[in-house]
């Protein structure tokens, strides 16, 4: 058995297929068994990854635990609560049972990191690797599909999606199935244990993006909106609600190097 935490999401739900498209018994957990119903047939277990009885309960009989939980978007929950101890409520349940982790982490962790999501992956992945139990890290790139979806929602009628910052900068990117992918090799193969894999498809500027995308946004040759940075800026001192949050990481993604050594262009 694997339970999978975040299963319901864009990347659980691409990984929970695979899994038992290839036989395996999965379960699930998640706050809203309503999130589950597209789910193919497994056992779901309604809980909360912060509160420590519910995921001791959600391990019960499991060989592996996948995290793939965030807390960046959401009402009453961020990063701190979810990524850092959400994810330590995993850990330390999923090491009482001798199950192997693969923790779910982002390109560039790290605790010096400028956002809050970065400093809280890297702290989940520091008290993993003081775990006794195997365990795979798995860092993956911006979710390629998540982004053309936020460009498909702004293009409108226009056919202009909107681009946050001056959309020069150089992502690494990870489309959700190469993702799944990795995870599922590293819960298959023993050689990925005590590892710490990068899962990326490349790079591209939002720019870039946008541009690969004009013939399904709109006929002709259609530039992006740009949001200013002073814009983000001020949107970004909104603090920890939801807006702010996604606001600074714009303005951190407009910015800061994002490639990790990732050099190719995605084709």
């Amino acid at each position: 058995m694997i339970l999978v935490a975040g299963g319901t999401g864009r990347l659980g739900t691409e990984l929970v297929r695979r899994l038992v498209d290839r036989g395996e018994s999965v379960r699930v957990l998640t706050r809203d068994p309503k999130r589950a119903t597209h789910l193919p047939t497994v056992d779901v277990v309604v809980g909360d990854v912060r509160r420590a009885g519910d995921v001791a309960a959600a391990v019960r009989g499991v060989e592996a635990v996948v995290s793939a939980v965030h807390g960046f978007t959401g009402r009453g929950v961020s990063p701190a609560s979810v990524d850092r101890d959400g994810n330590a409520c995993l850990i330390r349940a999923a090491a009482a049972v001798r199950a192997h982790i693969v923790l779910l982490s982002v390109v560039g962790a790290s605790s010096a990191h400028p956002l809050e999501l970065f400093r809280m992956k890297a702290a989940a992945e520091d008290l993993l690797r003081q775990t006794t139990v195997p365990w795979t890290i798995v860092r993956a790139g911006a979710f390629l599909e998540l982004h053309q979806d936020l460009m498909r929602r702004t293009a409108g009628r226009s056919g202009r999606p909107v681009v946050f910052g001056r959309g020069h900068n150089r992502i690494a990117f990870a489309s959700v199935p190469d993702v799944a992918a990795t995870v599922d090799r590293a819960l298959a193969d023993s050689s990925y244990r005590g590892r710490v894999v990068e899962a990326t498809s490349g790079t591209l500027t939002f720019d870039e993006l946008a541009a690969r995308m004009e013939p399904e946004l709109g006929p002709g040759s259609r530039r992006p909106r740009h949001v200013p940075r002073p814009v983000l800026r001020l949107l970004a001192t909104a603090g920890g609600t939801v807006p702010g949050r996604q606001a600074a990481a714009a303005l951190v993604m407009d910015t800061e190097e994002f490639t990790a050594g990732v050099a190719e262009p995605l084709r």
